[in-house]
């Protein structure tokens, strides 16, 4: 079945496992940005019962797709996932499918080495992240923190900071601010033409743009989004002075209480180091590459360490699969 884009959303909206990366939103921005996005479901009727949104890259030297299903796909039952993967490999002529299944419920995670995926050692988004549950009032929520976060935030509130949604007319300030992010810290970001869209297509309907200022000037700036009972702060920019403002404290309590008025009972602060907890709390204050830059910040906001299944991958042509994957032991 080809389910509308307005019947897979609403799909995907009643699903457990909701996520923003799997909305035909996300799917129409990605299409802009070299990948192409199709929705591949099966069911009973008018009632999908497996589906997924893939992301279709194509490999070096003309050895065909790669099927990328991001924080996916979903089924009725663990007997509908293998119809599912047949039909990604039917319809859209991959050579292998490259699997994010995200969070699973414990007891609930699919046999995926059973179904023939094998454990990628190539990850998309980052597996490893910080929940907070912000299911309560803030007095609790508040109390989860350590004592220095919490500090910040009220400090942060009392400076006098301007806190407040920005407009698409904000969106060069955002990219701007995140450009001298990324070169400080040492890392790339996507091009202002990349948050045009994302802001076309994603902040209307389901996230926000906020902004903190302080006497005019701009200290932060991130995006945020919704689905389902969660939030994501999937982008953050800040700047280098007036930090004991605490900029980006103010705008993280300003983004929870955004996505708490929007129903969420979850607000994923989105990617930590993928290492055990004892290891990035006895490597934090040390280490600065990767997103130990941002492990220590987090750390602080009172959520659990959760890992997803990580990525896996099921090869349908087995030979391009065992060049893409001496590929990337080259690369490495």
């Amino acid at each position: 079945m080809l389910p509308s884009d307005s019947d897979w959303d609403r799909f995907v909206r009643s699903q457990p496992r909701a996520h923003l990366l799997q909305h035909s939103a996300w799917g129409a921005l990605k299409s802009q940005f070299g990948w192409d996005s199709q929705i591949v479901a099966r069911g009973d009727g008018h009632k999908i019962l497996a589906g997924a949104q893939v992301l279709l890259k194509r490999l070096p030297m003309r050895l065909g797709l790669m099927a990328y299903v991001p924080m996916g796909g979903y089924a009725a039952d663990s007997a509908h996932y293998p119809l599912l993967w047949d039909a990604i490999k039917r319809e859209t002529g991959a050579a292998f499918i490259k699997l994010e299944p995200g969070h699973f419920p414990s007891g609930m995670s699919p046999d995926l080495a059973g179904m023939g995926f094998q454990a990628s050692p190539q990850t998309i988004q980052p597996p490893r992240t910080i929940v907070l549950d912000i299911g309560h009032d803030d007095d609790a929520i508040l109390r989860r923190m350590n004592q220095g976060t919490r500090r910040k935030i009220r400090k942060s509130l009392a400076s006098g900071l301007d806190l407040v949604e920005g407009s698409r007319a904000d969106v060069n300030a955002f990219s701007r601010l995140l450009a001298q992010t990324g070169e400080r810290n040492d890392f790339g970001v996507h091009s202002e033409a990349y948050f045009d869209t994302v802001y076309d297509l994603l902040i209307p309907d389901y996230g926000a743009l906020l902004l903190a200022r302080h006497e005019g000037d701009l200290l932060a700036a991130i995006m945020v989004f919704f689905l389902g009972d969660t939030a994501w702060y999937l982008y953050g920019a800040s700047a280098r002075e007036k930090r004991k403002v605490y900029a980006t404290y103010g705008i993280q309590w300003a983004a929870i209480q955004w996505a708490k008025a929007r129903g969420c009972r979850y607000y994923d602060l989105w990617g930590v180091p993928d290492t055990d907890e004892a290891t990035l709390e006895a490597q934090f204050r040390e280490r600065r590459d990767g997103l130990w830059g941002v492990y220590g910040f987090k750390r602080g906001w009172g959520g659990q360490l959760r890992r997803t299944l990580g990525a896996w991958d099921k090869a349908f042509n087995p030979a391009i699969y065992a060049a893409y994957r001496a590929a990337l032991r080259i690369k490495r």
